[in-house]
């Protein structure tokens, strides 16, 4: 047995992990809110798990491997729409308790039926709901939340902030997203009114805004938190006419094409300067702090119709950066993960951490995504300049482009089933250490070693040997975090993935349900699970709604259509007629 047999992956779990979460836990002030991110989170469960610090072997719980992660036989039609009817039943067990214990209140508390204002008190449950319940026929529940919208008065007491990211990808993200539905006017209406709010927040010599919704925040901002407002504030300005709203999204995104990338490789780092619109460290992450920023690069330029080209461009400096120095490979069950790293070193490899975050877990739908929908088999068809991408591109030069980031995508997506499938509970943990031994990363002075185990490294190895059986890291063992689980499903039309969200569904109904809803874990280590009384208003805008899409034959949102914000909230495709790209300066 060679030293790399000797270990097993090794799992840290942190109070707030998550068992709900259908994307990931979003940066900053959540990661300050619920103190640890934040996922992505498939994204898609911060909070609701809230496992001990501690230690423990990583490996499967239900003993035979192949019996624990075998694909399900196929299943009728008739099975996906009575699963898709039980995902509908329980979003409204978990909303109308909250109706009856909590609104116009934030979020339930499902164990001791009380309430919490956690994000502004305003009702964020009722907003992250809308949506889902239009897209679930849901009429009765829409109807009776409208009259509560129309009432609510977006202010806080004095010395109270709206923290900004949470109220622009839950409030404003779910009242654009319903009307994008349903075109009732009252919710434009008090999406523009909410916009007008939060106005000031923009006052910063950048654009850049400050933190935290207040008038004069830090000078030093999160990645996260200044770059994941664009679908929000374009989509605004196509449905009221305001060039104001578009000029917020647009300063933004120019910020970040003109940011001095060099020493991270052409990849966002978590910290900025706010005057200057800088880098101001070298961290780079897809969890925690920066996870939507990169997600919204992509889903911008959809959003777009394809039309902005310098959105292209930085995702795909981001994910070459990302596929070729923070992909590796664990040293036992060769489980591919993404993880942090501080750069520039002298190797110029950066110190990778290997921690995997839950939240990281987006990642793998965001790569089907993009392979899905951009040729990246021929970018110059799209007028892509391969100069402009960075030396990093030249490393993948011997592949096929979409064969690859779909090999990303999928063996992310295994690991990540594999945090739900390893757990008694059959929900996964907050973060994950993948333990290497000492001389894999050796610290030289100001650089490392490097051991062997870079998911590139290990793909060129399986090449030059003949290409025989599955890539490095994607062998058949299954998919993700429900909104990646989700896209998956959408893009390869492999029902393994659909398969395994009803595995999640069906741990969530076992363990999480109160009688007024569903509630967090304490931990996912042991049966049975300790509650904890907490009900994020993700579980309905996200969870819910990816897996009742996943279930659902008919799902009314076609990807090439419809982009979903990073709180789930689907908004459409932007096609600008030549009287708007006059009117806001579009080129």
């Amino acid at each position: 047995m060679n030293q790399y047999q000797k270990l097993t992956e090794m799992y840290s779990t942190h109070p707030f992990s998550a068992s709900l979460r259908s994307v990931r836990h979003k940066p900053y002030f959540r990661s300050i809110l619920y103190s640890s991110l934040v996922i992505f989170s498939i994204y898609f469960l911060y909070k609701f798990v809230h496992p001990s610090t501690i230690y423990t072997q990583f490996k499967p719980f239900a003993g035979d491997l192949s019996e624990t992660y075998a694909p399900a036989d196929k299943v009728a039609p008739q099975v996906w729409q009575d699963r898709a009817k039980s995902v509908k039943a329980a979003f409204l067990h978990g909303y109308h308790g909250y109706e009856r214990y909590a609104q116009p209140h934030d979020e339930l508390l499902p164990l001791s039926n009380g309430y919490r204002n956690n994000f502004n008190g305003w009702g964020v449950s009722m907003y992250d709901s809308l949506d889902t319940m239009l897209l679930m026929d849901l009429e009765d529940e829409y109807a009776r939340a409208i009259p509560f919208i129309e009432k609510t008065v977006f202010s806080l007491p004095e010395g109270q902030f709206a923290p900004f990211f949470e109220t622009i990808i839950r409030y404003l993200g779910g009242l654009l997203s319903a009307y994008a539905l349903r075109k009732d006017e009252v919710l434009l209406r008090r999406a523009d009114e909410l916009a007008e709010k939060l106005d000031h927040v923009f006052a910063t010599p950048s654009g850049f805004l400050y933190l935290d919704g207040t008038v004069v925040g830090p000078e030093i901002g999160i990645l996260a938190e200044i770059a994941s407002l664009q679908l929000e504030y374009t989509t605004l300005a196509k449905f009221t006419g305001k060039k104001r709203w578009w000029d917020r999204a647009n300063t933004v995104i120019r910020a970040l094409e003109k940011a001095n990338l060099r020493d991270t490789g052409g990849m966002f780092p978590i910290g900025w300067n706010l005057s200057n619109a800088q880098p101001k460290d070298t961290h780079l992450s897809v969890g925690a702090q920066a996870d939507s920023a990169h997600e919204y690069l992509l889903k911008q330029y959809l959003l777009t119709a394809k039309t902005d080209k310098a959105n292209l461009e930085m995702y795909l400096r981001a994910t070459t950066h990302i596929i070729t120095n923070l992909l590796f490979l664990s040293p036992t069950r060769h489980l591919l993960y993404v993880t942090d790293a501080q750069f520039p070193t002298l190797d110029h490899k950066g110190r990778p951490s290997h921690r995997f975050e839950h939240l990281s877990c987006f990642l793998p739908g965001l790569l089907a995504l993009g392979a899905h929908t951009l040729p990246l088999d021929d970018l110059t068809s799209v007028g892509i300049d391969l100069e402009h991408l960075g030396t990093g591109i030249y490393l993948l030069a011997g592949y096929n482009l979409k064969t690859l980031h779909m090999w990303a995508a999928e063996g992310l997506a295994q690991t990540c089933w594999l945090t739900y499938a390893d757990m008694p509970t059959g929900l996964g943990p907050d973060e994950m250490l993948m333990h290497t031994v000492s001389d894999l990363w050796r610290e030289t002075g100001d650089s490392f070693k490097e051991g062997g185990y870079s998911w590139m490294d290990a793909i060129s190895k399986w090449k030059r040997s003949g290409a025989r059986g599955a890539p490095p890291g994607v062998g058949d063992k299954t998919p993700v975090t429900l909104e990646s689980l989700y896209l998956l499903w959408r893009t390869t039309g492999n029902s393994k993935w659909r398969d395994r969200g009803w595995r999640i569904f069906d741990s969530i109904e076992r363990n999480t349900k109160t009688p007024s809803g569903y509630a967090s874990l304490i931990t996912v280590e042991v049966m049975p699970p300790a509650k904890d009384d907490d009900m994020p208003s993700y579980f309905f805008a996200e969870t819910l709604k990816y897996l009742y899409l996943m279930f659902s034959d008919n799902d009314p949102i076609s990807l090439d259509e419809w982009v979903f914000n990073t709180e789930a909230h689907p908004l459409p495709v932007i096609r600008w007629s030549q009287s708007e790209k006059d009117a806001f300066n579009i080129p």
